[in-house]
Order: structure tokens, then sequence, then C-alpha cells
């Protein structure tokens, strides 16, 4: 990178959240306008900018100072926007406009109850170009190769992205400023990236709640239940599609079934799909498809949108007799063997249920099932899911059979372990209610007519259940972020 001879920014100190937030938009704005010009400048002159010109490419950095006061530190039962020491906190931010209510949610308490001091400037660390501008086809017009620019632009380096705060390896005592978030902007924007990649649509679709899913099927039914809330006044506006084709309330039907029928889903290996609502309270459906390495991938970027919760609602293998296809298993404990976050998150490392999300899904079982008590009980099973990486385990089952038999699992599957660890491990809250499609130790596989009769009759009413769970969350909101998921040792922010 080259030095900059340019006088240091100014910074903005003791500014109201809002006032914060406003800088921080500016200083946004003005460095990606920057980045553009320059780019747009060098396509025609084939001039690099100058070291003046590149030091404007930089994110803002947000700075919370907590000075050390006679009283004591203030005691709260929330898991988020705390100060566990005195010091000076510090992120850089992407994209602050779009992240404005998550900011002032953070920073609202750190002000009020603790009393810090909100400090806004310039960073050093530069914005890379793609992470701004997406003109492949005009930069190849121009004869320009990626290997070009990136010798006169910021790109994007992996040795400079990484999870060290989520996963404690950060020195706090090495003498520099302490984590204020989980991630920094570059490794916001690697995800945000990463979204758009995966799911089809732009990132800004995204809602606050969280459904994850193993098969397309479910995308069918949320779909159609899509459809008829937009229309009704459920307080949802839109769909959104793959390819960020939209629906909107009142497009007439024949029109709406036609975007349908064209989306281009079958592009995008995680299509997402999106109820929406004006103020991001709505709901997005993942179909992740198969594996704890789809789980952990999708995850690992969703989490940079800090959601409110995510929710795996797919299929399992059933290994108790007593239990019939279509029941529902309610994931209380997991048997890791997904061996995919091994070095992350040791197995030996418990994930715990999260009562508040348990208790919303069972909730919301009897609300859609119309079943409670001992009926409720019969059709849904508490216990622990098993999460293998080896779709075929049923061929070692002489290997596999004393593990299951000493955990206890009630079902089996391949990602809702890996979905649990991730939301312990990102601090996003999460939850599995999983349905029966099969029976393997008990000579019910899933052959195609089974199948289709268990879709048919299963997938609608267990969509709804986890759109239920959902709506129950949205009025526990204070409790669901639960302090479970924070360590000793915590960025400020949620």
């Amino acid at each position: 990178m080259p030095k900059s001879n340019a006088t240091k920014p100014q910074s903005f100190k003791n500014l109201t959240p809002a006032d914060a937030v406003d800088r921080l938009e500016q200083l946004y704005g003005a460095a990606t306008s920057a980045l553009a010009q320059s780019l747009d400048s060098y396509l025609v002159t084939r001039k690099p900018p100058t070291a003046e010109a590149r030091a404007k490419f930089r994110y803002p950095l947000l700075r919370v100072v907590y000075r050390d006061q006679a009283q004591p530190h203030p005691v709260s039962r929330r898991a988020f926007a705390k100060l566990q020491r005195f010091g000076q906190y510090e992120t850089t931010i992407t994209h602050p406009g779009d992240f404005r209510s998550y900011l002032l949610e953070q920073l609202g308490p750190l002000v009020e109850e603790y009393g810090a001091e909100i400090e806004v400037a310039v960073s050093a660390q530069e914005i890379p170009y793609p992470y701004v501008l997406e003109r492949a086809e005009e930069i190849a017009r121009a004869g320009v190769t990626p290997g070009e620019l990136a010798r006169h632009f910021p790109t994007p380096n992996l040795a400079a992205v990484g999870d060290e705060i989520a996963d404690g390896l950060v020195d706090l005592d090495g003498g520099s400023a302490l984590p204020l978030a989980l991630f920094d902007g570059a490794r916001v924007d690697y995800s945000l990236r990463r979204l758009v990649h995966y799911t089809g649509s732009d990132w800004r679709h995204v809602q606050r709640w969280v459904l994850l899913t193993n098969y397309h099927r479910y995308i069918d039914q949320f779909v159609r239940i899509g459809l008829d809330l937009i229309q009704r006044d459920s307080g949802f506006e839109r769909l959104i599609l793959p390819g960020n084709v939209t629906i909107e309330r009142g497009t007439p039907k024949a029109e709406a079934e036609a975007r349908i029928a064209s989306s281009q889903w079958h592009r995008y290996q995680m299509p997402a799909y999106h109820l929406a609502r004006a103020d991001g309270e709505g709901v997005t459906l993942v179909n992740i498809g198969v594996g704890p390495s789809n789980a952990k991938n999708i995850t690992d970027h969703l989490a940079v949108l800090r959601p409110n919760c995510w929710l795996m609602v797919g299929h399992c293998g059933g290994l108790r007799e007593s239990q019939s296809i279509g029941d529902y298993v309610l994931a209380h404990a997991y048997l890791r063997q997904d061996r995919i976050l091994d070095t992350l998150v040791p197995p030996e490392v418990p994930i715990p249920a999260l009562a508040e999300v348990q208790v919303a899904l069972q909730e919301a079982a009897a609300r859609v099932t119309g079943q409670h008590g001992d009926a409720l009980k019969a059709r849904l099973r508490t216990g622990t899911v098993v999460t293998n990486d080896d779709r075929n385990w049923e061929l070692r089952f002489a290997q596999e059979r004393r593990r299951i038999n000493l955990s206890r699992a009630i079902a089996v599957d391949m990602e809702s372990g890996t979905i649990a660890a991730q939301g312990f491990r990102l601090r996003v809250p999460y939850g599995t209610l999983l349905c029966v499609s099969d029976k393997p130790l008990h000579g019910e596989i899933k052959l195609p007519g089974a199948a289709s009769a268990f879709y048919e009759t299963a997938v609608a009413q267990h969509l709804q259940i986890g759109l239920a769970a959902v709506e129950i969350l949205k009025t526990r909101r204070e409790s669901l972020h639960s302090r479970k998921l924070r360590s000793f040792e915590e960025p400020p922010f949620r």
C-alpha cells in the first residue's frame, strides 16, 4: 500500500448515538464515492490513484470509550450492549445506513447506562474495491485485468479477514483497543458478497428472523404461504425470490404465478426466499441443501447480519420404534459427528438448548396441530439429535450403534448440530424442529412413494409451526438473546 503524507483525518467526539451513525454514513459515503471515482478515472486514463487519493478509500471507525468512574458497573439482565471493563473499544463499520437500527440498539444503552463516550473517525483499514463496485463487464471491455487493478486499488486481503474475535483468539491484554463487535467492516463485507453469491438475492432482503431447511419442498410451501400473507393485512408486504424477483401486495395472481414459475432458483447453491416487512421483521427461508459443510458456510455469512434467531426446520431419520412418519423432533441436545467445527468448537463443548426457543417451538406445535398434553407428546419428541457428516451412515451401523445407544438419540440428520454449534459460536439464538421422514433402523426407509405421501401431508404443517414460533419469539425478544451465548470476555455489541 502506498504511503500517504495526507493530514490525519479529523475525528468526531462526544457524539450521541444518532449523530455517530450520521457521521459513519457520511464517512462511508465519502470513501466509497472516492473509490468509485478513482476507478472510473483509471478505466479511462490508466492513471493509478495517488497516495493521497487512496488514503480516502477507508472504512469509518467507531470508537466507544468507557472511563473509570466512581460508581460500580451497571447491572443488567440484558445479554448485549454491556461493557465489562474500562477502556477503549473499536471496530470498523460498513454500510452504516443499512445497519442503522442495529447500531442504535447497541450504542444507546452504552451511553445511557454506562456513560460511555462515542467517537467516529477514519480508520486505517482500506475498503476493497470489489465490495463497492460490481463492474466486471465494464472492466473487461476496458481491457483491464483484475491483477492490474490489484496493483493500484485495495483488494480483499483474506489474511485480514477472520473470526478471531468470535473464537476468542484476540489478546485482550495486549495494550491495543478492545473489540467493539464480533465482526469488523472487512469481515462483514466479505460475507455480504458471499450471501449474494450463494442465495441469489441482495443481502439487504434478508430478514431478522431466519428459517433454514434442507429440502426444496419447504420452499414450495413457503411461497404458497407467503403469497397468501402478502395479500392479506398481515404486515408482510412482499415476497422476494432468488434473482431479486419481487411479488408485491396487489400483484395479480396470474402474474405472481408466472414470476414464480420463471424463477431461476436452481442457479444458486442455497437459494433464499424473503417474506419481507418494512421494518425487517419478516422471515427469510434458505434452502441450505444437505450436509454440514453447507450449514457452516451459510451461517458463517448470515451471522454478520446479526439476525434475531435462526431455526432449522428440516426432516430427519427417526431412531425410535415408537415414532411415526410425520412426527416431530424438538432437539434438546446434539451428538455432533459433523466434524466440520471440531477445531473451533470441540465436540466436548456442550451446546446448550435455549429455553426461550424450545418453549416457543413447543407452543407453536401445539397451536398449529391443535394437540396438547399427552396427544402432543405422542407426536412431538424432545431429545438428542445425531448430526452426521456421512449420509450413508447406515452402512456402518455396526460401528455407530453403541454411540447412538449411549447418547439416547431419537433422530439423525446432517445439519442441525452444525447450525446449533454455529449459533453458539457466533452468538445467534438457535433452535431445531425436525420432522421424521423415515425410520432407517426399523425398515421404514425413504422410498419414492412413501416420501411423496410424507411431503404432501407433513411439510406444510411443519413450516407453519416454524412461522408460528417466529411470531411467538417476536413477543419475547428481550429474553431471546440469551446470556448463555456470551463469553466472560465478550464484545459489547450483540
